[in-house]
């Protein structure tokens, strides 16, 4: 086996490759966008290279002259955890056949390149860039993946803890029908809210685009600014995201709630675009988008995915969250035609989150793994802290 730094373009065009071979057989693989892949790795799109690097590694069978794993690594300065007393880079993008041989070659080979650049320890498999997307492996919950979410054989779990990995956090992913009936306790705070005039709940209007992403960029800072490493947000970056959603965005499944005209809470929901990408093999070109389009409007999406919820710290604790979730939920149930919603994970180290998950009536869909290998082995291993 030869290891081969992903250098030119055909190697690029190899590194996209390679988990055909390793989900050929696999119904549940859903190839991700090509174009999604290649952007984490071009600095023009990815503003973690303001902070930081990247590699990778193609795993090459000589005999067969087949490419048989990758691997990519990554050090960002930005990149952190509660209670982190180390450097620690990232591993990604990891696909291997099943041998644990040829997996340490690919591991090896990423814990050697980051232990040039400083590092103390590796987590993986984790996105060079946003915890959003491309974050985690795949333990329970062998499933067709929602967009942007990692999938894998359950082989690799083997992989990953025979070289040496340990479970850092877990990430619980929910679902639940969208015609779950909630819980009394959303009942009353609905009512408590809708008796105080000062509070009011909207969903998002494509037409005032920049309004809604002033009012997410307000809610983020206070909500999650500093936490993890996550900075602040600027309006012009908001305003590009809210952009770039809009033409997958449904309005009913965007809202905010507003103390007197101050945004206090978000709810965001896309549909769950992997539905449709799954016909497209990675590609996405004009005769794609022109058939995402009309699928689209065939109602081909009979499933919505949770992104992202925030509540600014002065409203925590205090029913805001129910009675947001409550009002969306009547709109979401009476005027559209989703079945089913998924969650985008939650760390196990955040039991407010997990409780609100809880509380909806979701259950688990799947279970990911945040992995942490530690260079020097002697060093006590401590699991990501639990927050308050």
């Amino acid at each position: 086996m030869l290891l081969v730094p992903v250098t030119d373009r055909l190697l690029e065009k190899k590194f996209l490759e390679v988990p055909i071979l390793i989900y050929k057989d696999d119904a549940n693989y859903i190839r991700p966008l090509d174009k999604d892949i290649n952007d984490v790795f071009n600095p023009k799109k990815n503003k973690a290279f303001r902070f930081g690097e990247c590699a990778r590694w193609l795993l090459k069978d000589e005999r067969e002259n087949l490419f048989i794993g990758r691997i990519a690594a990554f050090v960002n300065k930005k990149y952190s955890n509660k209670g982190d007393t180390q450097k620690t880079g990232g591993i990604g993008f990891f696909e291997c056949i099943n041998s644990q041989l040829a997996a340490d070659m690919l591991f090896d080979v990423a814990k050697a390149w980051l232990m040039q650049r400083g590092m103390e320890a590796m987590d993986g498999p984790i996105n060079f860039g946003e915890r959003d997307r491309w974050w985690g492996l795949v333990v329970e919950g062998f499933k067709p993946p929602i967009y942007l979410m990692n999938y894998n054989p359950p082989y690799y779990v083997d992989l990953f803890e025979q070289y040496g990995f340990k479970n850092f956090f877990n990430q619980v992913c929910w679902e639940m029908p969208v015609h779950t009936q909630l819980n009394e306790k959303f009942d009353e705070m609905v009512k408590k809210y809708h008796s105080l005039p000062d509070y009011s709940v909207s969903h998002i209007r494509k037409n005032n685009i920049p309004k809604f992403a002033n009012d997410f960029c307000t809610v983020y800072n206070k909500a999650w600014a500093g936490h993890e490493g996550n900075k602040q947000l600027t309006t012009e970056v908001a305003l590009k995201m809210f952009k770039t959603m809009k033409p997958v965005m449904d309005e009913r499944l965007i809202w905010f709630t507003y103390y007197k005209t101050e945004p206090i809470a978000f709810w965001i929901n896309l549909p769950e675009v992997n539905q449709i990408f799954k016909h497209f093999n990675g590609k996405f070109g004009l005769l794609e988008k022109l058939r995402f389009l009309w699928l689209k409007k065939r109602g081909a999406n009979s499933k919505f995915t949770g992104i992202v919820f925030g509540v600014v710290p002065r409203f925590q604790g205090k029913g805001i969250d129910y009675y947001m979730i409550s009002d969306g939920a009547k709109e979401i149930q009476s005027k559209t035609g989703y079945k089913d919603l998924e969650l985008q994970w939650q760390g196990d180290f955040n039991p407010k989150m997990l409780n609100i998950s809880k509380n909806i009536g979701a259950h688990q869909s799947r279970l990911l793994t945040t992995y942490r290998y530690l260079f020097d082995r002697t060093k006590e291993f401590h699991r990501h802290p639990i927050l308050n």
